[in-house]
Protein backbone atom coordinates (compact mmCIF):
# COMPACT_ATOMS: atom_id res chain seq x y z
CA UNK A 1 0.00 0.00 0.00
CA UNK A 2 1.15 3.66 -0.62
CA UNK A 3 0.16 7.02 0.28
CA UNK A 4 -1.15 9.02 -2.60
CA UNK A 5 -0.59 12.98 -2.76
CA UNK A 6 -3.96 14.44 -3.17
CA UNK A 7 -4.66 17.24 -5.34
CA UNK A 8 -5.99 20.31 -3.74
CA UNK A 9 -8.01 22.79 -5.00
CA UNK A 10 -8.18 25.06 -7.23
CA UNK A 11 -5.90 22.72 -9.95
CA UNK A 12 -7.43 22.31 -12.71
CA UNK A 13 -7.07 18.30 -12.61
CA UNK A 14 -9.67 18.64 -10.01
CA UNK A 15 -12.50 19.41 -13.17
CA UNK A 16 -11.84 17.03 -15.11
CA UNK A 17 -15.10 14.05 -15.48
CA UNK A 18 -14.21 10.22 -14.80
CA UNK A 19 -14.19 7.97 -16.97
CA UNK A 20 -16.10 4.53 -16.02
CA UNK A 21 -13.89 1.70 -14.90
CA UNK A 22 -14.03 -0.97 -17.60
CA UNK A 23 -12.33 -4.12 -15.82
CA UNK A 24 -11.99 -4.67 -12.13
CA UNK A 25 -8.55 -5.81 -11.90
CA UNK A 26 -5.80 -6.03 -9.26
CA UNK A 27 -4.19 -2.56 -10.08
CA UNK A 28 -8.24 -1.20 -9.25
CA UNK A 29 -8.27 -3.53 -5.99
CA UNK A 30 -5.03 -1.69 -5.36
CA UNK A 31 -5.85 1.63 -5.90
CA UNK A 32 -9.12 1.21 -3.96
CA UNK A 33 -6.44 -0.04 -1.10
CA UNK A 34 -3.92 2.77 -1.80
CA UNK A 35 -6.69 5.21 -1.78
CA UNK A 36 -7.68 4.08 1.61
CA UNK A 37 -4.35 4.22 3.20
CA UNK A 38 -4.38 7.84 2.33
CA UNK A 39 -7.59 8.68 3.40
CA UNK A 40 -7.40 7.12 7.06
CA UNK A 41 -4.26 8.98 7.08
CA UNK A 42 -5.38 12.60 5.90
CA UNK A 43 -7.60 12.14 7.66
CA UNK A 44 -11.04 11.76 6.27
CA UNK A 45 -14.30 10.01 5.89
CA UNK A 46 -14.40 9.81 2.18
CA UNK A 47 -11.98 10.36 -1.26
CA UNK A 48 -12.70 9.63 -4.65
CA UNK A 49 -10.05 8.75 -7.53
CA UNK A 50 -9.92 11.84 -8.94
CA UNK A 51 -8.76 13.75 -6.04
CA UNK A 52 -5.65 11.29 -6.57
CA UNK A 53 -5.29 12.25 -10.22
CA UNK A 54 -6.78 8.87 -11.27
CA UNK A 55 -9.54 9.82 -13.40
CA UNK A 56 -11.96 7.00 -13.01
CA UNK A 57 -14.85 6.40 -11.42
CA UNK A 58 -13.90 5.06 -8.14
CA UNK A 59 -14.47 6.25 -4.45
CA UNK A 60 -14.21 5.25 -0.86
CA UNK A 61 -16.17 6.06 2.19
CA UNK A 62 -15.42 4.94 6.08
CA UNK A 63 -18.31 7.02 8.10
CA UNK A 64 -17.67 4.70 11.17
CA UNK A 65 -16.18 5.98 14.58
CA UNK A 66 -13.26 3.08 14.33
CA UNK A 67 -12.62 3.27 10.73
CA UNK A 68 -13.81 -0.16 10.25
CA UNK A 69 -16.22 -0.04 7.46
CA UNK A 70 -14.81 1.03 4.31
CA UNK A 71 -17.44 1.10 1.38
CA UNK A 72 -15.80 0.77 -1.66
CA UNK A 73 -17.81 2.23 -4.93
CA UNK A 74 -17.04 1.19 -8.54
CA UNK A 75 -19.41 3.46 -11.33
CA UNK A 76 -21.22 4.95 -8.84
CA UNK A 77 -24.82 6.66 -9.98
CA UNK A 78 -26.96 8.06 -7.87
CA UNK A 79 -30.97 6.47 -8.88
CA UNK A 80 -33.18 8.50 -6.06
CA UNK A 81 -32.55 11.60 -3.94
CA UNK A 82 -35.49 12.99 -1.25
CA UNK A 83 -35.58 15.57 1.04
CA UNK A 84 -33.01 17.96 1.73
CA UNK A 85 -30.32 18.84 4.72
CA UNK A 86 -27.87 21.53 4.96
CA UNK A 87 -24.75 20.92 7.05
CA UNK A 88 -21.24 21.74 7.20
CA UNK A 89 -19.07 19.99 4.23
CA UNK A 90 -14.72 20.05 4.18
CA UNK A 91 -13.00 18.29 1.74
CA UNK A 92 -9.25 16.45 1.48
CA UNK A 93 -8.65 19.08 -0.88
CA UNK A 94 -9.60 22.14 0.17
CA UNK A 95 -8.12 21.81 3.53
CA UNK A 96 -9.19 23.79 6.75
CA UNK A 97 -12.00 24.88 5.09
CA UNK A 98 -15.86 24.27 6.02
CA UNK A 99 -19.14 25.55 4.49
CA UNK A 100 -22.73 24.70 4.36
CA UNK A 101 -24.29 22.93 1.72
CA UNK A 102 -27.17 21.31 1.13
CA UNK A 103 -27.74 18.14 -0.41
CA UNK A 104 -30.65 15.17 -0.51
CA UNK A 105 -31.34 13.66 2.69
CA UNK A 106 -31.54 10.22 1.50
CA UNK A 107 -30.04 8.93 -1.74
CA UNK A 108 -30.16 5.24 -3.09
CA UNK A 109 -26.80 4.92 -5.77
CA UNK A 110 -26.10 1.79 -7.76
CA UNK A 111 -22.50 0.66 -8.12
CA UNK A 112 -20.09 -2.17 -9.04
CA UNK A 113 -18.39 -3.57 -5.55
CA UNK A 114 -14.90 -4.73 -5.59
CA UNK A 115 -15.89 -8.45 -7.00
CA UNK A 116 -17.82 -6.54 -9.93
CA UNK A 117 -21.11 -7.47 -8.30
CA UNK A 118 -23.89 -4.98 -9.18
CA UNK A 119 -25.23 -3.39 -5.86
CA UNK A 120 -27.45 -0.98 -4.53
CA UNK A 121 -27.69 1.17 -1.43
CA UNK A 122 -29.85 3.20 0.03
CA UNK A 123 -28.19 6.41 2.60
CA UNK A 124 -29.47 9.07 5.04
CA UNK A 125 -27.48 11.47 6.94
CA UNK A 126 -23.50 11.71 6.83
CA UNK A 127 -23.44 8.87 4.16
CA UNK A 128 -25.92 9.77 2.07
CA UNK A 129 -24.09 13.70 2.39
CA UNK A 130 -20.71 11.99 1.67
CA UNK A 131 -22.19 9.78 -1.26
CA UNK A 132 -22.86 12.96 -3.11
CA UNK A 133 -20.16 14.76 -2.18
CA UNK A 134 -17.61 12.07 -3.56
CA UNK A 135 -19.98 11.77 -6.78
CA UNK A 136 -19.35 15.74 -7.18
CA UNK A 137 -15.58 14.84 -7.43
CA UNK A 138 -16.05 12.09 -10.04
CA UNK A 139 -18.48 14.65 -12.25
CA UNK A 140 -15.35 17.25 -11.98
CA UNK A 141 -17.12 19.27 -8.92
CA UNK A 142 -15.52 20.52 -5.84
CA UNK A 143 -17.90 21.13 -2.65
CA UNK A 144 -17.36 24.56 -3.10
CA UNK A 145 -18.96 24.89 -6.69
CA UNK A 146 -21.80 24.68 -4.60
CA UNK A 147 -21.29 28.32 -3.04
CA UNK A 148 -21.34 32.06 -4.31
CA UNK A 149 -19.00 33.46 -6.26
CA UNK A 150 -18.02 35.54 -3.65
CA UNK A 151 -16.96 32.60 -1.48
CA UNK A 152 -15.17 30.78 -3.94
CA UNK A 153 -12.96 33.70 -4.74
CA UNK A 154 -12.33 33.90 -0.06
CA UNK A 155 -11.22 30.58 -0.25
CA UNK A 156 -8.89 30.47 -3.30
CA UNK A 157 -7.16 33.16 -1.62
CA UNK A 158 -7.46 31.80 1.99
CA UNK A 159 -5.82 28.75 -0.23
CA UNK A 160 -3.36 30.67 -1.75
CA UNK A 161 -2.20 32.60 1.49
CA UNK A 162 -1.41 29.36 3.25
CA UNK A 163 0.20 28.18 0.25
CA UNK A 164 2.79 31.26 0.36
CA UNK A 165 3.15 30.95 4.55
CA UNK A 166 3.67 27.32 4.28
CA UNK A 167 6.02 27.14 1.24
Amino acid sequence: MALLPILRFPDVRLKKVAEPIIKIDESIRQLANDMAETMYEAPGIGLAATQVDVHKQLIIIDVSEDKSELLVFINPRLEHCEGAQQGEEGCLSVPGIYEKVERAERVTVHYLDLEGQSRSLEAEGLLAVCLQHELDHLNGKVFVDHLSQLKQTRIKNRLAKQARVTA
